[in-house]
């Protein structure tokens, strides 16, 4: 079966040239039940494929922090594909990352066997656009890695790709083929910690990847495999840190999207496009950066809506209110590991960074035991009482308008997706026109 993101880089070829618009598609990389579907409502409205990837970190063979596998992701994202009506036949999973990420403290060829049994297992479970990421270095290794060592660990992730779609196939014979994604210059998922002066990709070190990329596939006998490689992540000049958004600048990136050019069948994924504005997204899909993979941002505004209704409970002074906020800072600070290294400052710096940061590392906790009876209690008080259209306006705008024009009820669930669905828009916007 063909895969959905080869038909996408296929139609863009096949329109004419690149810096044409021709297209593209946004990856919704989030494990958040509440973004998810807000992701597949979003394209059931408007008839638009859904790619959802999971990171290394996030879900894995031992759980990862969601403690969900593979197997499991993929059956989570089914349920709430069905509870949003949304067609399976649209949707798409994808694995972000696949590699040593998790496991980059170790011994290469522990972490590499590790990242095999990775990648295996989401391609077992369904997983059709593989991102292959071994660009890091692991215990052992030199200051910089080389090309053709990153290529020559990819490739060997690629042949236990290749081997596990061929068992998946016998038991689901509609499996589409894998799509890969490749590249050295990988930025780190979820943003940097601090802001730091970025450099595009020249077009020299496009060019050497993707050659070291092909010797290293051919040489492992994956001429056909290297045939699927659909995008090439590249640094276009985006990213973004706890206060800062890096915006994309077409000029500054055009001798890198110029080389695309060279180079049929082929995208530039970007990532960390978090924050950018609808028209700069939609430049990068008209410069081949047809791939834009989005996480932060789209916690960030479900937080927005979560703390939003918290302010609602607040002047509305009912009984028996959830604490939302206050829950979710005592579990920050009470577990600072997902926070600690990436927020620095002093105790109110810190405090204010917790809640606002675009980083959004407060997206880790939303799945504590505490939190998440916060937000329970949080949305049971809001659906249980009226609450006024114009409390609604005042501090959801955009979800009201949204859901006046759509006829929808004003239930707690429903503002949440819709201020998701604000950050959704600018992407379907981008890649559909």
């Amino acid at each position: 079966m063909e895969n959905p993101i080869l038909e996408i880089v296929s139609n863009r070829s096949s329109s004419g040239t690149c810096g044409s618009y021709t297209g593209g598609i946004y990856s919704v990389c989030s494990a958040n039940e509440f973004v998810l579907e807000a992701a597949l409502e979003a394209g059931k409205e408007t008839g638009t494929a859904v790619l959802i990837e999971a990171t290394a970190n996030q879900c894995n063979q031992f759980g990862g922090y969601t403690g969900m596998t593979p197997h499991d992701f993929a059956g989570f994202v089914h349920r709430i594909a069905d509870k949003a009506g949304f067609n399976s036949k649209m949707l798409i999973l994808g694995g972000d990352h696949l590699g040593p990420l998790t496991w980059s403290g170790e011994p290469p060829r522990d972490a590499m066997e590790k990242a095999e049994e990775l990648i295996r297992q989401c391609v077992l479970a369904g997983f059709s656009k593989i991102h292959i990421d071994t660009s890091m270095r692991l215990s052992g290794d030199g200051e910089k890695l080389s090309d053709e060592l990153i290529s020559a660990r990819a490739a060997q992730l690629a042949v236990v790709s290749e081997e596990a779609f061929l068992e998946r196939v016998r038991y689901h014979p509609e499996s589409p083929l894998p799509a890969y994604v490749i590249g050295s210059e990988v930025p780190v998922p979820g943003g940097t910690a601090e802001d730091e002066g970025l450099t595009v990709t020249s077009p020299e070190q496009f060019a050497a990847t993707y050659e070291a990329f092909r010797a290293a596939f051919i040489d492992a006998g994956l001429r056909d495999a290297f045939g699927r490689v659909a995008g090439v992540v590249v640094q276009p000049g985006v990213e973004f840190s706890g206060e800062h958004v890096d915006v994309y600048d077409r000029a500054a990136a055009r001798e890198l999207t110029d080389r695309l050019r060279c180079y049929q069948g082929l995208v530039f994924e970007g990532h960390s496009t978090d924050y950018q504005t609808r028209i700069k997204l939609r430049e990068m899909v008209e410069d081949g950066i047809a791939i834009l993979k989005v996480g932060p941002a789209l916690t960030f505004y479900m937080r927005e809506a979560l703390f939003a209704l918290a302010e609602i409970e607040k002047e509305l002074e009912l009984d028996g209110q959830s604490g939302f906020k206050d829950i979710l800072e005592a579990a920050m600070v009470g577990s600072p590991g997902n926070w600690s290294k990436y927020y620095q400052g002093t105790e109110r710096e810190l405090k204010f960074k917790r809640k606002y940061s675009l980083l959004d590392r407060s997206r880790y906790y939303l799945s504590d035991g505490s939190v998440r009876k916060g937000i329970e209690k949080l949305i049971r008080n809001i659906n249980a009482n009226h609450i006024p259209e114009s409390l609604i306006s005042q501090y959801l705008p955009t979800a009201h308008f949204r859901l006046r024009m759509a006829g929808k009820d004003f239930t707690a669930e429903n503002l949440i997706k819709s201020r998701v669905k604000d950050c959704i828009e600018d992407y379907l916007y981008a890649v559909k026109g």
